[in-house]
């Protein structure tokens, strides 16, 4: 029986490494139900770009922060956290476990760690990302990196979203974004494994996973999705795998180049959900393609409960 106190666990690790089906798994296995943790899996409609578990897959076990949201809406961290946390409530509350999965490591952060999200100003948001499209990522590095080394150190030098998120924070709240940074400290009993399978083998499941997406009809998923208006959509429109089916309807990319440039994206991509989550000693990796490694992730959580009481 669940304990008083029903013990989190976390499913992450990088895209393809099998998150989903293991966080399945141990929901059944434990008595629990799973809060998804990946941002693009918040929207309605978009099922095969995301590799979405599909309903009749998914076993009679509840799937929580998944088909939320309209192609047209824009995902907000703040948003998710305060749903993501009602979520896990819920299912304790009724005496359950949740299982948060996903890749989406700031998303993981704000389900399960204490974690302030800063305010956000759509206009300075808006001046700050043309600039930074103007002068490039490099500059727009350089610029948070006076104002806020540690922060710029901590985001890195390619992911421009986040950069132009942290010199947002500074301009509206006079702080350093690095001051809103989450803590590495729970907000309720969590057990975290990670899957990280051999890089090559990552590659090549990448590689396949966008071949089966164009496969599996992705074309016509984003064609149906224009009239819904995937197009406006800040967050939508830009996701792996949509952007580029876009630009296919489109004609300015061939399917070859679109499913070219969509896998390349996706491996860059996994590395940095990798180099993410590496540093966060909470996490017990597993490796999916050992022959004993999904067996030995689920007695790890088995363990950590019966430790919990």
């Amino acid at each position: 029986m669940p304990a008083d106190d029903p013990l989190v666990v976390a499913v992450v690790g990088p895209t393809a490494s099998g998150k989903s089906d293991l966080a399945l798994r141990v929901a059944e296995t434990i008595g629990g139900e799973v809060v998804s943790a990946d941002a693009m899996q918040l929207y309605r409609g978009m099922d095969i770009g995301t590799a979405k578990l599909p309903v009749a897959q998914r076993r009679g076990v509840p799937h929580h922060q998944i088909d939320v949201l309209d192609v047209t809406d824009e995902a907000t961290i703040a948003r998710y956290q305060r749903e993501a946390r009602d979520s896990i409530d819920d299912i304790r509350g009724r005496g359950l476990r949740p299982v948060v999965a996903g890749g989406s490591g700031l998303y993981v952060r704000a389900a399960l760690d204490h974690l302030e999200i800063p305010p956000t100003d759509p206009d300075v948001r808006a001046r700050l990302e043309n600039e930074a499209e103007e002068r490039g990522t490099a500059a727009t590095y350089a610029v948070l990196s006076e104002r806020d080394p540690d922060a710029a150190q901590a985001i890195g030098r390619h992911n421009v979203r986040r950069l132009v998120r942290a010199l947002e924070v500074i301009e509206i709240t006079g702080r350093p974004f690095s001051a809103s940074m989450p803590e590495r400290r729970h907000l309720h009993p969590t057990v975290m494994i990670g899957l990280r399978p051999p890089r090559e083998l990552l590659d090549e499941r990448i590689d396949a996973r966008v071949t089966q997406m164009w496969r599996d009809g992705l074309i016509e998923e984003v064609k149906g999705l224009v009239p819904q208006g995937i197009r406006s959509g800040r967050t939508a429109s830009r996701a792996l795998g949509y952007a580029q089916a876009l630009a296919e309807i489109d004609g300015t990319m061939t399917q070859a180049q679109a499913q070219a440039e969509t896998a390349q994206l996706t491996r860059r991509y996994a590395r940095r959900q990798e180099s993410w989550f590496r540093p966060d000693p909470r996490i017990l990796w597993f490796d999916p393609s050992a022959d004993t490694g999904l067996d030995d992730a689920l007695t790890h959580v088995e363990q950590a409960i019966a430790d919990n009481g």
